[in-house]
């Protein structure tokens, strides 16, 4: 599901996606990104890690682990997870999971954690697809329903119903400054 809402980013930003790295969790990204941020020397790069509860606040965590950005890296750190950004555009969410936009939160970033507070709400859907989908089984010792991650991938490429990456970002400030830094990117790869 990160990958569709970075590749629905960039694209929202104007650029174009090519190849995907670290899709082998956060750990395994963080070990790489010495790697990729010499490669970002010398051409655009976009990564995306989700803060989770690692730290209270992203700027300690990027002086940690990217002290020093290269030209063209666009490193940015989610608060706290992506499902946040995806809360943020209330209207849609609340439509796409049907449910009343009153459950939907506000202000998604403070949530501890936005991938529970998800689960919660789409178990309180009109549709019994999305309880299903979305929602762990009785007993299960799942975080997340069994279709969790297609159905939210449906949402963030849908062009028409879908999330709204530029009306999100006015509830989410990581989601506003990662938008400004790819712009900022692809302005100046232009």
């Amino acid at each position: 599901m990160d990958e569709a809402v970075l590749v629905r980013l960039v694209t929202h930003a104007g650029g174009q996606a090519h190849v995907i790295y670290g899709k082998r969790g956060k750990k395994a990204l963080l070990q790489r990104l010495g790697g990729y941020n010499r490669a970002a020397e010398h051409s655009p790069w976009v990564v995306l890690v989700d803060l989770d509860n690692d730290y209270d606040c992203p700027v300690p965590f990027r002086k940690a682990v990217l002290p020093q950005p290269a030209r063209w890296m666009c490193f940015r750190i989610v608060v706290r997870a992506v499902e946040a950004w995806l809360l943020a555009d209330r209207d849609r969410i609340a439509r796409f999971l049907r449910v009343s936009r009153d459950v939907i939160p506000r202000n998604p970033e403070v949530l501890s954690d936005p991938k529970a507070a998800l689960v919660q709400i789409a178990a309180r859907s009109r549709s019994r697809h999305i309880r299903e989908d979305m929602v762990p089984r009785q007993g299960s010792r799942r975080r997340v329903g069994p279709a969790y991650a297609s159905r939210l991938r449906e949402f963030v490429t849908d062009p028409d119903t879908g999330w709204r990456p530029d009306v999100a970002a006015a509830s989410s400030e990581s989601l506003r400054r990662a938008l400004t830094c790819l712009q900022r990117l692809l302005a100046g790869a232009a």
